[in-house]
């Protein structure tokens, strides 16, 4: 099962406790999943499309508990290879569609006459709880989110550019939260691509599971990319300091040469020679073999006065 799925099945668990709450995640349903036909008589009958069985017993559950109506449920069969079979959910006019439609913000009078209204009605979203039960059942709807470990993709798929504005304006309404809308073949969509406003939308719409699993991604992605950064910088170190043995080897063996080693001083000597003998170790594991042990910054200011010498000798710079 997709992120996404998994996603809609938990939302499609939760059932808002108040009224405000139960309006505002039917309406973001219907506005986004719906459709309106006129059945004569310039009565309406509402049809909402969804192809998540949860996502249907979920909204005749909140209809009939906001409404008192029992939706009708079919079923319209889909070809495997192209697209997947829909439940249709009805309500007609003999269970109030008109005043349904009327409460959810899409029908609307003006001027005396009945108009559909294309976007978001103030009145359903005036509070925060309300907002995000509005999302999540636009979510329900016709929302995505892309699986973490793959990828960062959240997005609302809406049929006009005015009920994108809309949603963006909800989203925008809570921190740190910054959608973006753009035109798709078939309607508009209203996305988000940074990794930890998916996260905390995911949180919002009350997802709560699948915002621990998002967050759990992120964190193994970050401490992975951490050790691939560490591991980078402790590669980079290592082949740094096998550049400088391998200097200081030919500075010493240059001086072995030329003067032998007795022309150094016992204290350059003495490294001289274990850096001959060890040329693997590290400056700090240079040090403790120096009688009495030496410290990093002891051993390097030996070394260099070494390669300080190796340069002065007559001959070609020592590279």
């Amino acid at each position: 099962m997709s992120f996404a799925s998994e996603t809609k099945n938990e939302l499609a668990r939760m059932l808002p406790e108040k009224k405000c709450c139960m309006l505002a995640d039917i309406a973001g349903f219907m506005r986004l999943a719906g459709s309106i036909r006129l059945v004569g008589g310039g009565k309406f009958e509402i049809v909402m499309m969804t192809s998540n069985l949860a996502v249907v017993r979920h909204y005749k559950t909140l209809i009939r508990n906001y409404f008192s109506v029992d939706i009708g449920i079919g079923m319209e069969q889909g070809n495997s290879l192209e697209k997947n079979s829909n439940y249709i959910l009805s309500i007609g006019p003999e269970d109030r569609s008109e005043q349904i439609l009327r409460e959810v913000g899409i029908l609307m009078v003006k001027e005396g006459m009945n108009f559909i209204s294309d976007g978001i009605y103030e009145g359903i979203i005036k509070t925060k709880c309300c907002r995000k039960s509005y999302l999540r059942g636009a979510f329900l709807a016709s929302g995505t989110v892309s699986n973490p470990e793959k990828g960062y993709h959240f997005e609302l798929h809406t049929s006009t550019e005015t009920q994108a504005r809309d949603l963006r304006k909800v989203l925008n309404s809570f921190t740190d939260i910054s959608p973006r809308i753009v035109a798709r073949k078939k309607g508009f969509g209203v996305y988000l691509k940074a990794r930890e406003q998916i996260r905390d939308v995911l949180a919002i719409m009350g997802a709560s599971s699948q915002f621990f699993e998002f967050d759990n991604v992120l964190m193994m992605k970050d401490l992975m990319s951490k050790t691939h950064r560490e591991n980078n910088l402790d590669n980079a170190n290592i082949d740094k300091a096998l550049r400088a043995a391998e200097q200081q080897i030919r500075s010493i063996e240059r001086i072995q040469r030329q003067k032998g080693l007795a022309f150094l001083s016992p204290k350059l000597q003495e490294t001289a020679q274990a850096r001959l003998a060890h040329p693997e170790l590290g400056i700090e594991e240079l040090g403790k073999l120096m009688n009495p042990p030496l410290s990093k910054s002891g051993v390097n200011n030996r070394l260099r006065k070494i390669e300080e010498i190796a340069k002065k000798l007559p001959g070609a710079s020592v590279k």
